[in-house]
């Protein structure tokens, strides 16, 4: 199934305003704070009464992860010049005492929060990600064969659909369907939009549970999944294996395995931030229910015969 890879990076005025809200939690330090960070680094260059140094500067490229290399004139420029609207944004918002709109400080205190929890997380991530030996990565590649050594392709013929409030009568309407031909009719007569393209499943980024429901497929199988906001009817065309070893097999093992300790460090901190809260009045009996927000849907193995019914 084809992946969704992240939007690059925004180099427009969206990129200023976006990040506001934390400069003015800067902003309002005292003006010694800011003295004495300016003397702490090397001064490039002054907004009104505001420095800037190389620090920060250095920082921009460190966020936009823009290697030594590829700092030229042109790129330096860029990130300097947003430094430079930034704040003097950050002046403008000071001088009409945005500062002081609750929902204004609100928004400043949750970004404060924002950045120190993942901080926190990203220490403790990094100190336990560097102590990972090669006799724990070659343990890990072992354990995981359809990541690695029997790692393969599948090929899909996909009908992509957003999940609306008619999916489920879509699904409901098709379980018995034998092709995709018969699929894609049943949509067009029911008025459901859709896209219909060929895509490829990585055995390494599926669940070995669903793995195994693709492995023991009959031909006339259709599978129906969700991610997110979207659902896609699939058949599998063919396969084709590719094993990873050597050094990616070590890169894509470790990558996982940070993976691992972050999903397991962040059910620590929810367990431990729970253990720590004290709720009052209604909240008492809303956070003590069974009602949970439910999970981003991952890919399923399909029930229902050939189908997975999207969850309620």
């Amino acid at each position: 199934m084809s992946r969704q890879f992240p939007g690059e990076r925004n180099f427009g005025c969206g990129s200023v305003i976006s990040v506001l809200a934390v400069t003015l939690l800067a902003a309002g330090c005292s003006k010694k704070e800011s003295e004495q960070g300016a003397v702490a680094g090397q001064v490039i260059a002054h907004v009104g009464a505001d420095a800037i140094t190389a620090q920060e500067l250095e920082n921009e490229f460190r966020l936009a992860n823009v290697p030594t290399d590829k700092r030229s004139d042109a790129v330096t420029k860029h990130f300097l010049n947003e430094i430079v609207v930034r704040k003097y944004l950050v002046q403008q918002a000071i001088a009409a005492k945005l500062d002081r709109e609750p929902t204004v400080h609100l928004d400043i205190m949750r970004s404060r929060e924002q950045v120190l929890a993942s901080a926190i997380v990203q220490r403790d991530l990094s100190d336990k990600a560097s102590s990972i030996g090669k006799s724990e990565i070659d343990q890990f590649i072992v354990a995981h064969p359809s990541q690695f050594a029997k790692r393969k392709l599948l090929y899909i013929d996909q009908i992509n659909l957003p999940i609306g409030a008619d999916i489920q009568a879509g699904v409901d309407a098709t379980k018995a369907f034998k092709t995709l031909e018969q699929v894609d009719q049943k949509l067009k007569e029911m008025g459901i939009s859709y896209t219909r393209a060929n895509g490829v499943m990585d055995s390494g980024e599926i669940s070995d549970q669903f793995l195994a429901e693709l492995e023991a497929k009959k031909d006339e199988d259709i599978f129906f999944v969700r991610q997110g906001a979207n659902g896609t009817f699939f058949k599998v065309t063919g396969e084709q294996s590719r094993p990873i070893s050597g050094d990616e097999a070590t890169n894509r093992a470790r990558q996982l395995m940070r993976m691992q300790l972050l999903k397991a460090a962040s059910e620590q901190a929810d367990k431990a931030a729970q253990d720590s809260a004290k709720y009052e009045g209604e909240y008492v009996k809303i956070m003590q229910s069974d009602a949970s927000v439910p999970p981003t849907p991952q890919l399923q193995a399909p029930t229902n015969n050939s189908h997975s019914a999207p969850p309620n």
